[in-house]
């Protein structure tokens, strides 16, 4: 029976060391399956993570032999390190393409589709964003005999664009807890002014000098009026 979500939902902490080792399957091969260690350096990372988490060695070891009781993971043997793989496509009942955005809305919250496509290129390659777009509609349209919806498109933000995609694993979705998109986007917009203004201050920088190119050559810059 694949996992049901309505029935034993995931907890945060189960949700990222679950999607970190779908994650490191995908991007680095050569060093999976993981580590305790390394896979709760994976669950801590900065960068692509929202939340970003601080978890300890018990936290994931015990997401861990949760998830193992869930069939969604396995351990690895053959080594002096016990490893750690995930079992996410045949656990949940989904093809590999829709294992690929149910765990990277899993690391990165909600996403819009094209967002998605984007975040997914180095795990797979979708053709366009149409195919990410009917991956997610069969995941929202699954059939209560496999285990009730993965995903839910979620009402379009005031002044966004496109409306975002969130995953149900971990249960239902709190709208209210959601930052809005304008919100997100604000922040992105105030971290980038300075870089704006640094850009501003090389291209007068630059006209400055392309001006003093030209009175020393005696050229008239093209488009300057003359006085007549």
């Amino acid at each position: 029976m694949p996992f049901d979500p309505r029935s034993t939902p995931l907890n945060p902490v189960q949700a990222r060391v679950l999607a970190t080792l779908m994650e490191k399957a995908r991007t680095v091969p050569d060093s999976y399956p993981l580590s305790l260690n390394a896979l709760l350096s994976g669950c801590n990372q900065k960068s692509s993570r929202d939340p970003v988490m601080e978890l300890s060695e018990s936290d994931a070891q015990q997401a861990l032999d949760d998830l193992l009781r869930m069939s969604l993971v396995t351990p690895v043997s053959g080594s002096r390190t016990q490893r750690w793989e995930h079992n996410f496509p045949r656990g949940v009942g989904v093809p590999e393409q829709s294992a690929v955005l149910l765990a990277l809305l899993l690391l990165r919250g909600p996403q819009t589709a094209a967002e998605l496509r984007l975040n997914a290129e180095r795990w797979h390659r979708f053709a366009d964003i149409s195919s990410v777009e009917a991956f997610l509609d069969e995941l929202q349209e699954r059939s209560e005999e496999k285990g009730s919806p993965l995903v839910v498109l979620l009402p379009r933000a005031p002044g966004a664009r496109e409306p975002r995609w969130a995953s149900l694993l971990c249960g239902p979705i709190d709208l209210s807890a959601l930052p809005s998109a304008p919100t997100a986007r604000a922040a992105a917009g105030s971290g980038s002014e300075p870089r704006i203004a640094a850009l501003e201050a090389q291209v007068q920088q630059l006209q400055a000098q392309l001006d003093a190119l030209y009175r020393q050559l005696g050229i008239e810059p093209e488009g300057a009026q003359t006085g007549d």
